[in-house]
């Protein structure tokens, strides 16, 4: 039981460290064009880190006691996509580019990076 216990505060400490963007940016950030135009889109719908940055902002509004599994599974693919995606960075001026919007999508914005 401590092995799910550890597992269950590692990955949320480690989406609370990879998400920095608070409920209210992240939705807020969903909000514009540049988000709803960032990202993989399955038959011309919402993109796929569009949605998840809907279910990401229940996620920072839910208290870390009621997570279900279900949850859990969701905050490891937030974190492993923006491990990959940040270790993708490319050159220059990232400030209005398809990948920050895309990170953003997932609740991490690069230039909040010290």
């Amino acid at each position: 039981m401590t092995e799910h216990r550890d597992d269950r505060e590692g990955t949320v400490a480690e989406f609370g460290e990879l998400v920095n963007l608070t409920p209210k940016q992240l939705q807020d950030w969903l909000e514009r064009e540049e988000s709803k135009a960032a990202g993989q889109h399955r038959d011309g719908g919402e993109s796929t880190g569009h949605a998840s940055g809907r279910r990401i902002v229940e996620l920072l509004r839910t208290p870390k006691s009621d997570l279900s599994d279900d949850d859990l599974a969701h905050m490891r693919k937030v974190t492993g996509y923006i491990k990959r995606h940040l270790a993708q960075r490319p050159s220059g001026d990232i400030a209005d580019t398809t990948w920050r919007h895309s990170l953003m999508n997932w609740g991490h914005d690069p230039l909040k990076d010290g």
